[in-house]
């Protein structure tokens, strides 16, 4: 109810909506109105309150409270369902829990900060409070699972284009899952499986975006590799915001992925990547080399060549680009 009652407020904000006009359109008494406008108040939103007007929504805080994620979100699917914690050590660990007690698709876990922030390759992913925004989305795809590592791409397509409209700026996508501007990393995305044989029975797709970040908040050894959106614009983001927009974007992509096959999100990495054509450097759990990022196969693995004239197709594996810093 909440929710409900911010978004009216939303509609109108800046204009005063009545308490009985409230309490008529959400079948609620005056008293529970008052009540939820005070929850509100107490989640930082500025509100006034005339006897004779009603409320006027003010001003908002960059929060990622429930009510605030809910509020114009367009989705039929994704962040229907939120769970929103202060602090936690993984949001993929808590989706996982959730995902294992039969939370539906596309239920969203949100963090204001992790402690134990989870990269690709059991790399730790820097997660402060405020700066950042830090999710995971619980997916069924109706997939056999070796197709699951196509979600990876699905994803940075999905966090790129809606970057893109957000911002105006170039963002690129670095395979499998990075996604850049002018080389510096913005945001990782890390998905884990759990499947049978012929079944997947969910897909955590974490996803880590810098936002608000200055250049002395990076630890120093990533101070050269890192961007924030902050950074890169000059410009303030409400967090809340930029969640419903991947949300709404990320939504259309999956159903028309799982609709219409992976060709069309092929189609559309190609033309965001900033990988193929690169010199690379890649790492696998069988050693490293050098070579040159041709194209990915129909499946979505990267296809390089050696200096020797070998082409080896990573499914797997950790790729820098030899143009510039990035190893994580």
């Amino acid at each position: 109810m909440k929710e409900q009652i911010l978004a009216l407020l939303t509609e109108k904000q800046g204009a005063y909506l009545s308490g009985a006009e409230l309490s008529r359109r959400l079948n609620i008494s005056r008293t529970a109105v008052w009540k939820h406008i005070k929850s509100l108040k107490d989640d930082g939103y500025s509100i006034a309150a005339s006897p004779r007007r009603g409320y006027c929504l003010l001003g908002k805080p960059d929060i990622l409270a429930v009510p605030e994620i809910k509020s114009g979100l367009t989705t039929r699917v994704f962040g229907q369902k939120v769970s929103f914690f202060p602090q936690l050590d993984s949001t993929n660990e808590e989706a996982k829990r959730l995902a294992a007690a039969g939370a539906p698709e596309g239920t969203v876990v949100v963090a204001e900060q992790q402690l134990q922030g989870k990269g690709r390759l059991g790399r730790s992913w820097i997660s402060p409070p405020g700066l950042g925004l830090w999710f995971s989305l619980i997916l069924r795809p109706p997939l056999l699972p070796a197709r699951a590592a196509q979600l990876t791409l699905v994803s940075a397509v999905a966090v790129g284009r809606a970057l893109r409209v957000a911002t105006g700026l170039p963002f690129a996508l670095k395979w499998p899952n990075d996604v850049l501007l002018d080389g510096k990393k913005v945001c990782g995305i890390l998905t884990e499986l759990s499947a049978e044989i012929e079944k997947i029975n969910y897909v955590i797709v974490g996803i880590g975006l810098n936002v608000h970040q200055k250049p002395g908040d990076f630890p120093p050894e990533l101070r050269e590799r890192a961007l924030s959106l902050k950074m890169a614009t000059g410009r303030f983001f409400r967090r809340a915001e930029l969640l419903r927009k991947i949300l709404a974007h990320y939504e259309e992509l999956y159903f028309a992925y799982l609709e219409q096959g992976f060709p069309m999100v092929l189609q559309v990495w190609r033309e965001l990547n900033c990988t193929l054509g690169k010199e690379v450097s890649v790492t696998t759990t069988e050693g490293s080399f050098r070579g040159t990022a041709l194209e990915l196969s129909e499946g979505g693995c990267l296809l390089v060549r050696k200096a020797s004239g070998e082409i080896v197709k990573i499914m797997a594996g950790d790729v820098t680009l030899c143009c510039d810093y990035f190893d994580n």
